[in-house]
């Protein structure tokens, strides 16, 4: 897969970059821009959020197949560390030079945090769980990390009641995961393993978790130092806990395929370095509704891509779980705004659009 040119262009800005002052929440600060994006604030802002939702729309749509085709030679909590570790290792040195910024003890905190519950149980246990479910369906039940933000927002100090509709919405969502793994045989098909499902409802909770948190807690003002902080941290847990299980006995590198060694550096460059970094800018600059757009298409490009390249069958009881899930993760993202409070929240900052 490749990166179309705009979308190329903007990443390698931010290599190219100039310092803006810019007020921040009553205190000026710096941001970084591309020196060639457009000088009027609110085009410049509209853009970057239109490429970084097109970003996790469609690159995060694509890594499940790539972790599939990863783990074929990598036992899986290796794929993830060495794909977040050296993402961090490239990206840290480099944006702390870039940036000029000097991480606080608060901001280490706040990324280790989040590059726990991200990077360690969120991605590596969509890693484990591909050993045995689907690519498609396994994005599916990522797609729950919707409600969980939602149940999350909800229940932290000073959140706000989901209106009933998005109530309704929760318990739909929850019933398609039922549809996966429930009745035995239904419509000419194996139920999803049932292991294989629990991980990833545990890793959508604490992605939830994480981006939760890092929205409300403090990180540097340049996106991709706060994924370069959380890569290191996490991509160092995983291969601490990649080890304490034995995967590197199971490691063998002349047996490692170009496919998988493809599949990893599309992960490193793609994944994380463009993807998560765009993931981490929206959670900075819109707001969590938005955000949790991108469950409803991932599945979809994941479903595409499983079929496509990996002779995944898309069955009824897939079908009929994907129909499920994807409505009520439409029916969250769409619902109206009970108060001026939430839809505040919601709407466009001058500084977003």
């Amino acid at each position: 897969m490749v990166l179309d040119t705009p979308l190329l262009s903007l990443y390698l800005d931010f290599f190219r970059l100039r310092r803006m002052p810019t007020p921040l929440a009553g205190r000026s600060t710096t941001i970084m821009v591309p020196a060639s994006m457009p000088q009027d604030p609110a085009k410049r802002d509209s853009m970057l959020i239109i490429v970084a939702f097109a970003a996790i729309y469609l690159i995060w749509g694509s890594t499940y197949l790539a972790i599939a085709i990863g783990i074929q030679s990598f036992p899986p909590l290796l794929l993830a560390a060495s794909r977040h570790l050296t993402a961090g290792l490239i990206l840290f040195p480099l944006l702390r030079w870039k940036t000029g910024i000097r991480p606080t003890l608060a901001q280490w905190r706040t990324a280790g945090i989040t590059g726990l519950l991200l990077l360690l149980i969120g991605n590596g246990g969509v890693c484990l769980s591909e050993r045995t479910v689907p690519t498609g369906v396994a994005a599916l039940i990522v797609a729950l990390v919707s409600f969980w933000m939602v149940l999350l927002e909800w229940l932290r100090p000073g959140g706000l009641r989901p209106l009933p509709r998005v109530v309704a919405s929760l318990v739909l969502g929850f019933g398609g995961l039922a549809v996966l793994v429930g009745p035995a045989h239904l419509g000419g098909s194996e139920r999803v393993d049932l292991a294989g499902a629990g991980i990833l409802v545990v890793s959508s909770f604490a992605w939830a978790c994480g981006s939760i948190y890092s929205k409300h807690k403090d990180l540097p003002s340049s996106p991709m130092l706060s994924v370069a902080m959380q890569s290191l941290v996490g991509g160092a847990a995983l291969w601490i806990v990649s080890l304490l299980s034995g995967e590197g006995h199971d490691l063998h590198f002349m047996a490692i395929s170009g496919r998988s060694w493809i599949a990893l550096a599309y992960l490193i460059v793609f994944g994380s370095g463009i993807g998560f970094t765009a993931y981490v800018y929206l959670l900075k600059n819109t707001s969590a509704a938005r955000v949790g757009t991108y469950p409803f298409v991932n599945p979809v490009v994941a479903l595409f891509l499983g079929w496509l390249w990996a002779s995944e069958k898309i069955t009824l009881r897939t079908g009929l779980a994907a129909a499920v899930i994807l409505t009520a993760v439409l029916l969250v993202i769409t619902a109206p705004h009970k108060n001026a409070i939430e839809a505040a929240e919601a709407l466009p900052n001058p500084g977003e659009a």
